[in-house]
């Protein structure tokens, strides 16, 4: 791919020669098509060379490339970039159990290298929009969740922080130490602290605000019920784990009395302001009442696989027409760390459950980007290419000798190898240019930053 000149003279570029995924509503696709860029949003996309531009214009040929929208990541937990490898044969309850204690000694500036480390695998893959779960707040740690807005910033890609919150450790029958949780008050506080400082509701906002109780072993009844509250008088969205394993549903059942999902509707988890992380563990009923109330769902296939919970219903879910898209979750249960990836990984385990009918790969796009976009509430600005959106666009090299001649652009993309990226944009703006980081080096930066921050963290763990 090519460009005449290296930085715009004015707001104005077009990108020709390559194919286009639209993934708007009529699945539109060009085999030779063009997208017209105006600063930060979309103002056309055709079949064919783009027509004469009137003033200045930067000119991308990207033949031989495939162009999408940029893939949005519905759930991820950052932080963990500093902890992958760990409890690599525990089931999720087993894995949490090892890796809580390790938290314990994050600070603000490993939090803020993992971070960083992690945004910038999620680009290299095709990622320009991010939810970040950050629900670990050691004692004396500093500002682990304005470390994470922060490397978001320095790293290009939207972000949607949710802030977490467990007051329910040990002592009082969860899961994470004590040293890990917060009371109830200043959970509130410390999440409406960061919807204040932090959340930007205009269209095109790089970074949103949501409010993310953990999940029920690790939260309580109170701090569920208040924190919707909250969330609801800011007008932000709520996001939490739910029904991930079936050792989850049975605690649930023996504590509460009801399935995961009954337990959250009675507390108003359901609605279409809420998505949530895992859904695997769901009954035909209960897809049908959070598909009804419009509430999502952030399928982690990969993530779920490692951790042996299960393969979430996500054909039950499409044909409900629950809002439903991709999540990395944690990389230390999904040590790739791409976005990218789950695409196929999404496919491939929908069909060894349910046979080739089960997901097709245009749906499994449609998860990384239209799905994504919904689960978010952001449908109207990102997730297609299409005229008045913004200009987040993921130009995928696909004619080398890992995809020439897959005659399916799509089927390529979806089925094989991750290809690299000629361009990610965001907002217009370059994130990858070639396969590289435009924003930071993946080396002298990201990499260097993570391995000091998971040694200091791994020599904490040693001394506790």
């Amino acid at each position: 791919m090519t460009t005449e000149q290296a930085e715009p003279a004015g707001p104005r570029a077009v990108i020709e020669g390559g194919a286009v995924a639209t993934v708007d509503d009529s699945g539109t696709e060009f085999t030779e098509g063009h997208v017209v860029l105006d600063g930060t949003t979309i103002v056309a996309v055709g079949p064919g060379s783009a027509p004469r531009q009137s003033g200045p214009v930067v000119r991308i040929d990207a033949t031989g490339c495939l162009l999408t929208p940029g893939l949005v990541n519905t759930h991820h937990h950052l932080y963990q970039w500093a902890t992958r490898g760990y409890a690599a044969d525990a089931d999720l309850f087993g894995w949490l159990t090892e890796l809580y204690p390790v938290w314990a000694g994050l600070d603000a500036e490993i939090t803020g290298a993992a971070a960083s480390a992690g945004l910038g695998q999620l680009a290299l893959s095709g990622c320009t929009t991010a939810a970040d779960h950050h629900y670990v707040f050691p004692r004396g740690g500093g500002d682990v969740f304005g470390a994470v807005v922060a490397a978001a910033d320095r790293v290009g890609p939207r972000l949607h922080a949710v802030r977490g919150s467990m007051d329910r450790g040990r002592s009082r029958g969860g899961l994470p130490p004590d040293s890990l949780v917060e009371d109830l008050d200043a959970a509130l506080e410390g999440t409406q602290r960061a919807i204040d400082a932090w959340h930007d509701p205009d269209p095109g906002a790089q970074v949103r605000v949501a409010v993310g109780p953990c999940s029920p072993f690790s939260v309580s009844t109170d701090l569920l019920r208040e924190s919707a509250e909250l969330a609801r008088r800011n007008g932000v969205r709520l996001h939490t784990h739910l029904a991930e394993t079936a050792d989850e549903e049975t605690r649930c059942r023996a504590e509460f009395g009801c399935t995961p999902a009954e337990f959250a509707e009675q507390l108003g988890w359901s609605g279409p302001d809420v998505w949530v992380a895992h859904a695997v563990h769901l009954a035909d009923a209960e897809i049908a009442r959070l598909a009804d109330s419009g509430t999502g769902a952030a399928h982690c296939p990969s993530s779920n696989a490692r951790l042996g919970a299960g393969i979430a219903p996500v054909r039950r879910m499409l044909d409900a027409g629950m809002p439903t898209g991709l999540g990395v979750d944690g990389v230390a249960s999904n040590e790739s760390g791409g976005l990218g990836e789950e695409m196929r990984q999404a496919l491939l385990v929908a069909r060894a459950q349910g046979g080739p009918a089960a997901l097709s790969v245009r749906e499994a796009l449609w998860l990384a980007t239209r799905g994504g976009a919904r689960c978010l509430g952001r449908d109207g600005e990102l997730g297609s290419l299409e005229p008045g959106k913004l200009a987040d666009i993921a130009v995928w090299r696909m004619d080398g000798l890992a995809h020439a001649e897959i005659r399916d652009p799509v089927a390529a993309l979806v089925l094989g190898r991750l290809p690299r990226l000629a361009r990610l944009l965001r907002g217009g703006k370059t994130l990858v240019d070639d396969g590289r980081l435009v924003t930071e080096s993946e080396t002298e930066e990201l990499t260097a930053g993570l391995v000091r921050a998971s040694e200091q963290l791994r020599a904490r763990a040693a001394t506790r």
